[in-house]
């Protein structure tokens, strides 16, 4: 009789080996096939380990938006004007599709968490200081204008992820489209 001897538990970063399946899954499938089970089958650790790390599915999908957050407010911070940041907040959603699917779900995610709290106000802080750095105009409303800047990026971004872009861009950089496309939009008005 053949006798097995268990295999000792070294993973490394295990969390890290976890986030980084989670992201490969829901880039190919979406967030909906994701499982901890499948995960934890993936890094080739017992079923249980993934809940160590995020306690559930919910928790997961949670520490992705946060961690996402971060990346995107750290990419914003750098940009040197408003169409610059907009420009980076495309390049982050190509870049990074699985955590841009997870961050804008907020069904998916645990609102009150605080890692993703605080990340998303990092987020937030970047867009408002890059408007306020473009002064609107003295009337407009600065919340107001942080809601246009963000949905014009926002729906490029989530437009170029689907595929509904493809035709229209014809193989344009998308970058380089958008700075053209806020140029168009954000011109001075003719003397």
């Amino acid at each position: 009789m053949e006798t097995t001897t268990p295999r000792p538990y070294h993973h490394g970063d295990l969390r890290r080996a976890i986030l980084s399946a989670a992201l490969d899954v829901i880039a190919t499938a979406g967030p909906s096939a994701l499982s901890l089970r499948d995960l934890a089958r993936r890094a080739g650790v017992s079923h249980a380990a993934p809940a160590y790390h995020f306690k559930d599915r919910t928790g997961l999908l949670t520490a992705i938006a946060a961690e996402g957050h971060g990346l995107l407010a750290a990419s914003l911070t750098e940009a040197a004007d408003l169409r610059e940041a907009g420009v980076r907040y495309v390049r982050f959603a190509r870049e990074h599709p699985a955590h841009f699917q997870v961050m804008f779900a907020p069904e998916l995610l645990r609102a009150d968490d605080v890692e993703l709290t605080t990340a998303r106000a990092l987020t937030a802080d970047s867009l408002r200081r890059a408007v306020a750095a473009r002064r609107p105009g003295p009337d407009a409303d600065p919340g107001l204008a942080g809601v246009a800047a963000w949905s014009l990026a926002h729906g490029f971004a989530t437009l170029l992820l689907s595929h509904n872009l493809d035709g229209p861009l014809d193989g344009q950089d998308p970058e380089e489209t958008f700075r053209t496309l806020t140029g168009m939009l954000f011109a001075p008005p003719p003397a």
